[in-house]
């Protein structure tokens, strides 16, 4: 079985692995259909950050059943979306449905084997069927677009809202689509990518050039003085997160949505306008699949390929032999690129050849 194999820092290499073994209750055989690149992958494999070595990469993933245990809602042949976390039934989050707060969980493509290789046993209960027909491009889609919309459900939207997501990027592409579906009335979008705003600017969404402006002065200037309702923070860049803090308005709402790059003072005089605007912040931590049914991925799923639009963020989708070479592409930022996957199963290929 061929996987892409991080052997150490700045080390991937294409390599003929052992079958996956056997994991968690009532274990279910997927051939991987495609895997997304996460920052945090790309951190893994050019800064070290891997919490061991050998590892396989990808927690963005989604497959085709081979083998389910018996009296399975599954079939062979469902196409499915992978919820990567793995919950400890022993922590006491995990009781309350709380997995990705608990202090003790399994992640596949970070502290086990993900989605990198051909095959991979999961989980009944961490496969979610999607549609017959979603492209496993899509299906890959799923884990990032809920771990957007678990940030923008943790808001009250306000009737007549305006937000501004600070960050085009994948998530925070897919947090201003949430935010649009679930209310606001209007939402700004601010980078300073020209390509990324484009696309932004191509998918309906007000758009603002950082690059050019201020982002705190022309976000009033937009809402006549007063400033947005929400700010999202999709960056992780601690000057971003300030301007959010700075640019939302009295009685707004600050979602920290972005994993911050470094460490972050804040002025004493930025900290009392938080508390003289009454400001609530907010974090935000992977996406629920509890309860059963009304989860984030279940809403997701409803959501995709119809209001909720993610082909338009794929700029890249290559076979998996090609992986090394992009990631050193992706680390060096030789290639401009959004949002990145990898074909794997053979429906896949097929899939990318009609795009």
């Amino acid at each position: 079985m061929r996987a892409v194999v991080l052997d150490g820092p700045n080390s991937l290499t294409l390599s003929d692995v052992a079958e996956p073994e056997k994991v968690g209750r009532r274990p279910v055989l997927i051939r991987v259909g495609a895997v997304g690149v996460c920052g945090s992958d790309v951190l893994r494999y050019g800064r070290g950050k891997a919490y061991h070595y050998p590892l396989i990469l990808g927690h963005e993933f989604s497959g085709i059943v081979e083998e389910a245990p018996d009296n399975s809602h599954l079939r062979r042949g469902d196409r499915v979306a992978v919820f990567p976390l793995l919950p400890s039934p022993e922590d006491p989050m995990t009781a309350i449905g709380e997995y990705a707060l608990a202090t003790d969980y399994d992640y596949f493509g970070s502290r086990r084997d993900g989605g990198l290789e051909e095959r991979l046993w999961v989980p009944e209960a961490n496969l979610f069927k999607v549609p017959d027909g979603t492209p496993l491009t899509h299906a890959a889609m799923v884990e990032p677009a809920a771990v957007a919309l678990h940030a923008i459900r943790k808001l009250t939207i306000p009737a007549h809202a305006t937000a501004l997501v600070i960050g085009a990027g994948p998530i925070g592409a897919l947090a201003a689509q949430w935010l649009r579906i679930l209310g606001c009335s209007r939402v700004i979008v601010a980078d300073v990518d020209e390509r990324k705003l484009a696309l932004m600017s191509k998918l309906g969404f007000e758009t603002l050039d950082a690059s050019s402006v201020d982002t705190v002065e022309r976000a009033a200037e937009l809402t006549d003085g007063r400033g947005p309702d929400i700010v999202v923070e999709a960056t992780g860049s601690p000057a971003a997160l300030v301007q959010g803090i700075r640019a939302a308005a009295s009685l707004g709402q600050v979602m920290l949505l972005g994993d911050l790059s470094g460490d972050l003072l804040l002025e004493q005089k930025l900290v009392s306008s938080i508390l003289r605007r009454e400001l609530r912040l907010y974090g935000t931590w992977n996406a629920k699949v509890t309860p059963v049914g009304h989860s984030d991925w279940d809403m997701v799923i409803h959501h995709l390929g119809t209001d909720l639009k993610v082909d338009e963020l794929i700029s890249h989708v290559r076979p998996l032999d090609e992986a090394p070479a992009t990631f050193e592409q992706l680390l060096t930022r030789e290639i401009w690129y959004n949002k990145v996957l990898f074909q794997i199963a053979d429906e896949a290929a097929s899939e990318v050849s009609e795009r």
